[in-house]
């Protein structure tokens, strides 16, 4: 089901009461663009400590934004056994231009050629993409709209509006009192910022909202005196809906937050960063406070590409590289549970799932994501218990046996594989880093180390001085291999790196010392009495 801005606040009561019987919900998120090609300085790496790894992926979060969020809402069947159904919901998104709010943000070609490749589609997100703020940015336009201080803002607007006000003021130089004209086609927020400029503009007209548009009467101004004063459509009360309307999908978005459902993803980190930034508060500098506010709004996350890691090594399953092959190896026969695991079926209006692929459309991922945890989280049980001894099955009893992986999450190249929402990061478990000597090569650079072995295998580089650099991987196998296949090269000189051993700052701390110590020794020398 796709909801854009016109369909939203219709929709908002069932997706509120689907969220509050959900056991938990799928999520997904598409973005104008993953990462800004910036200096190699900010460039994320193997090196990366998680804390250095936020820094640098928060300033792409604040240049790209949100162009589709994908949710998938599981519920058990009440009276049958193991069996849930899945309401999948694409909401496009486009930010508030209300006031003082309209953002700028960056459009990166190859995640545009990549989502106009699976079908996405553009106009939905420009035209009839649901608005969104987070708290700042309310305060601010509440501020603004509650005390009279605002203005239209984009030359779009206000085309519009001096557009609408000419047909007016031409309809009412011919109209009698208690005549009454429709301006259709002007539906959200927007309707409601039209009526505040032509009530201000017009002393003798009354506007009211219909769902076939803005309706302008024209009245005499005791009459118009009367309705400000006595109608519940007074300016008072619908600059509060105005505040709904701009606020949009932000309003869902403290619905999903006050449900505390299981939030569940795959590769989830830049969907959380997203998350904090466009509909909490900007990210913050702190890394810790980033991920004590997330822990707060979703206290039980689960990764569902951190869950799949170790069962699918355990297995053999077939490697795989995206979300979509996960599942279709879950579904397989290779699936030693696929006949007693837990039975999927799509909601009424959320059919199209059923027997077409969808591959990077929100939804669907979404729906993978929820689906596969199902599925993992019934091999993990089987694993446990057997298959001949398994309990009533239930998500609590699922929930259970995933509690090792719960508030991990997935870190795509850093330092660390995880990041752990409830706690202290876990220390590294990457292989070792290996320290690069190179003989008679002068000048050579990190991208030139790069080149020498990426027909070898993949390593992170970084200089650690003229001549020596540090080489990271993220397999083991690829660090046995290159020490293998360099041992005895005359130019290149390859070994463990040892930070007390290899550091400079070390070693200078050690020249420091020696030095120090010397001359301590010598004047003791020196000052030592003749017997």
């Amino acid at each position: 089901m796709d909801v854009g801005a016109d369909e939203f606040e219709q929709s908002l009561p069932l997706l509120q009461e689907l969220v509050l019987g959900a056991d938990f919900v799928g999520l997904d998120i598409e973005f104008t663009g993953l990462r800004s090609n910036q200096s190699r300085p900010q460039q994320i790496s193997l090196f990366d400590l998680p804390s250095e790894w936020y820094l640098k992926t928060r300033q792409s979060v604040q240049q790209f934004t949100i162009c589709q969020i994908g949710l998938s809402v599981f519920s058990s069947i009440e009276g049958e056994s193991n069996k849930y159904v899945a309401h999948s919901c694409n909401f496009f998104l486009f930010p508030t231009t209300f006031g003082v709010l309209d953002s700028e943000f960056s459009f990166q070609a190859s995640s545009v050629q990549f989502l106009n490749q699976y079908g996405f589609d553009y106009n939905k997100f420009l035209k009839n993409g649901i608005p969104y703020m987070n708290e700042e940015q309310e305060k601010k336009i509440k501020h603004n709209i509650l005390t009279g201080n605002w203005k239209v803002r984009s030359s779009l607007d206000k085309d519009q509006i001096k557009v609408v006000i000419d047909e007016v003021t031409r309809w009412l130089d011919l109209a009698e009192e208690g005549d009454w004209m429709t301006l259709p086609g002007i539906a959200g927020f927007q309707a409601f910022e039209i009526q505040l400029v032509l009530r201000q503009a017009l002393p003798n007209i009354w506007t009211v909202l219909r769902d076939q548009g803005i309706i302008v009467k024209k009245v005499s101004k005791q009459h118009r005196w009367y309705l400000e004063n006595t109608s519940c459509d007074r300016e008072s009360c619908w600059k509060e809906k105005i505040l709904l309307s701009a606020r949009g999908f932000s309003v869902f978005f403290q619905m999903l937050v006050k449900a505390q459902k299981p939030l569940v993803g795959h590769n989830m980190m830049t969907d959380l960063l997203h998350l904090h930034e466009k509909f909490f508060r900007p990210l913050p500098e702190s890394y810790d406070q980033f991920k004590l506010n997330i822990h707060s709004l979703f206290p039980v996350l689960i990764d569902t590409k951190n869950v799949t890691k170790d069962i699918w090594k355990e297995l053999n399953f077939p490697r795989v590289s995206n979300l979509s092959e996960v599942y279709e190896v879950l579904n397989s026969d290779l699936n030693p549970t696929k006949s007693s695991g837990p039975v999927i079926i799509h909601a009424s209006k959320c059919e199209k799932y059923a027997e077409t692929k969808y591959p990077h459309e929100a939804a669907y991922d979404a729906f993978l994501c929820g689906s596969v945890l199902l599925k993992v989280a019934h091999l993990l049980l089987w694993r446990v218990h057997g298959a001949g001894s398994l309990p009533e099955l239930s998500f609590p009893l699922y929930l259970d046996v995933l509690a090792p992986y719960v508030n991990q999450v997935n870190l795509i190249r850093a330092g660390v594989p995880k990041i752990n929402f409830s706690g202290p990061d876990y220390p590294s478990i990457r292989p070792p880093i290996l320290l690069l000597s190179v003989r008679r090569w002068p000048g050579v650079s990190e991208q030139q180390v790069y080149r020498e072995f990426q027909n070898l295998c993949k390593f992170d580089v970084r200089r650690l001085s003229r001549s020596q650099f540090l080489l990271l991987t993220n397999k083991f196998k690829d660090a046995r291999s290159i020490l293998r296949e360099y041992r005895g090269h005359p130019t290149l000189q390859i070994s463990l790196y040892r930070y007390w051993r290899h550091s400079p700052d070390i070693n200078c701390l050690l020249q420091v010392c020696g030095v120090v110590a010397t001359w301590a020794l010598l004047a003791l020398v020196l000052g030592r009495p003749d017997p």
